[in-house]
């Protein structure tokens, strides 16, 4: 009789967010951008400058990949990105699937993955236990996959991030050194306003 064992050896991760994470994306106003709460929401106000056209979510864990595929459905000439967390992503693991099954071109997925809960007190995740978010994400249908966890897999990792050939979806590794500060709007209301204008704005 086969008996499972769990992996409980914690992996170190070592690339810096706040230096690759802006290589990964690129020009950020070539999108439409989702980001997760927490971490992820500062990295990508801090790389947008919080422009119009970021939506990030406060206190709705799990919800990103999902908003961000209602988006690029709803808007199939604009390109759509989310930036979502490990621990936001293990949350939803089901949001895959549907989004390997619908596959629109436009639509790619940054993980940050820290293989930590951030927004709990820095706890060990699945991720820091060995579970891989992209062979996940490539089980559930999502073919066009890769991750970067080294500086020279960084230019691959943003010319799968602008694949316009199916969903893609790329997971970052990097290291528990936290997202730079950034005072964020909390005002919902108000944020929907600016990404209602975004989303109105003739695309690029």
């Amino acid at each position: 009789m086969n008996h499972a064992t769990s992996n409980s050896q914690e992996i170190e991760f070592t690339l810096e967010r706040g230096v690759v994470l802006p290589r990964l994306v690129g020009d950020p106003d070539d999108f439409l951008i989702i980001a997760g709460l927490g971490g992820t929401a500062r990295d990508m106000a801090t790389i947008t400058d919080a422009g119009s056209n970021l939506f990030a979510l406060g206190g709705a864990m799990g919800g990103a990949t999902m908003m961000g595929l209602g988006l690029a459905l709803a808007q199939p000439d604009r390109q759509v990105l989310t930036v979502t967390g490990d621990g936001e992503l293990l949350m939803n693991l089901g949001a895959l699937a549907t989004i390997g099954v619908l596959n629109p071109p436009n639509y790619s997925i940054i993980c940050v993955d820290n293989g930590r809960y951030g927004e709990t007190g820095y706890q060990t995740s699945h991720t820091g236990r060995g579970v891989d978010l992209e062979t996940v994400a490539r089980g559930a249908g999502v073919t066009i996959t890769t991750t970067v966890q080294r500086e020279d897999q960084l230019d691959e990792g943003a010319k799968v991030v602008r694949s316009t050939e199916g969903t893609s979806f790329v997971l970052l590794r990097v290291s528990e050194v936290e997202s730079r500060p950034r005072k964020r709007d909390l005002d919902a209301a108000a944020c929907r306003v600016r990404f209602r204008d975004a989303l109105q704005a003739q695309p690029r």
